[in-house]
């Protein structure tokens, strides 16, 4: 599976979005639990099921990152 570099941004957009709704409020502490152990694989391997399913989003065309203005 190969993301074009809007989709990967989308995907980062929709990882990051399910983090802060799960409660990541600090990009530090979300970061370092992100860092990869010598193996490749995140120290939280919770990160890979959650990544896998933003570029399964993107990849299906449900994630919409736009903002919507109101003017009224």
């Amino acid at each position: 599976m190969q993301l074009n570099s809007q989709q990967a941004y989308l995907a980062m957009w929709a990882f990051l979005d399910k983090q802060y709704a799960l409660g990541w409020r600090n990009l530090g502490g979300l970061l370092g639990s992100m860092s990869t152990l010598t193996d490749g694989t995140p120290m939280d391997q919770a990160f890979v099921a959650d990544w896998q399913a933003a570029v399964e989003a993107v990849l299906a065309g449900k994630v919409d990152a736009r903002v919507i203005l109101n003017n009224e």
